[in-house]
């Protein structure tokens, strides 16, 4: 267990790498020797840490400390760099994510590296559909039996390796979708879920509007960012899947807006 920036209990590098993302989302930028009090290890381990994550495109060093590559409060934007942390997190909440598709169901997988982790989880499913404006996905898809891909076109973003925009938002009004799973790399109780480009806010209002079930997939990482543009309050979701280390304060704030919440135990690395 950990209590406010502190660490209790020694971690694995992984774990280690989230903690000092988090306490940077916090503060931005942080000297080697706070973050030595902090994490309780050493300088030596520290200047290992920042050295991984700033060759992952997640941090720069400064003289006597490291900030975030972004502007506080704002998360990695690149596909890259975010498919390189938070992995336990991710895949956690993916299989429990799968948990909730039946046979015969139309889903609809948001772009983004958590729920194209949901297409693993889905093997042996039959007669399911699953729509998506995201390219990674369609390659996971392929040759898994039982299930029909649909990608919706649109304004390819290389970065996110999806597309968006009003062409993929006219695919989805064509398609009645059972299950909505929507990614972001922001979210909270107050700002809800926010987005730095209007034409992602315009594909996944969209994705909302043709589904039976909205669901949002979010690791506790990304949980008090923000960016510009707001899709949607967490009111207007059915259902928020996370992971246990969000704060118990935040879970309550969360289900007293009326969205369902589940945190899921991420597993143990190592």
């Amino acid at each position: 267990m950990e209590t406010e920036g502190h660490v209790a209990a020694p971690l694995i590098p992984e774990e280690r790498h989230q903690e000092l993302l988090r306490l940077l989302r916090r503060s931005g930028v942080l000297s080697i020797r706070t973050l030595t009090g902090l994490m309780g290890v050493s300088h030596m381990t520290v200047r290992r840490d920042i050295a991984t994550l700033e060759e992952a495109g997640r941090v720069v060093a400064v003289q006597g400390g490291v900030r975030l590559v972004e502007e506080p409060g704002r998360p990695p934007r690149a596909r890259a760099g975010r498919a390189a942390l938070e992995l336990p997190r991710k895949r956690a909440i993916a299989e429990h994510a799968a948990s909730l598709v039946d046979d015969g169901m139309v889903v609809f997988l948001d772009a983004g590296t958590t729920c194209e982790s949901v297409v693993a989880h889905l093997a042996g499913r039959s007669g399911v559909t699953v729509v998506t404006n995201d390219f990674g996905t369609v390659r996971a898809l392929h040759g898994l039996s039982g299930i029909d891909a649909v990608h919706t076109g649109g304004a390819v973003d290389p970065d996110s390796d999806s597309a968006s925009g009003p062409l993929a938002a006219a695919t989805l009004g064509a398609l009645a979708v059972d299950l909505c799973f929507l990614s972001t790399g922001s979210w909270d109780a107050g700002r809800g879920v926010t987005i730095h480009a209007t034409d992602k806010v315009t594909l996944k209002r969209a994705a909302m509007a043709a589904a039976g079930r909205r669901v949002l997939l979010a690791d506790s990482t990304k949980y008090g960012t923000h960016e510009r543009f707001r899709v949607a309050g967490l009111d207007e979701l059915d259902l928020v899947v996370t992971d246990d280390e969000l704060p118990a304060a935040e879970a309550r704030r969360i289900e007293e807006l009326g969205a369902g919440l589940h945190r899921v135990p991420a597993p143990a690395v190592g």
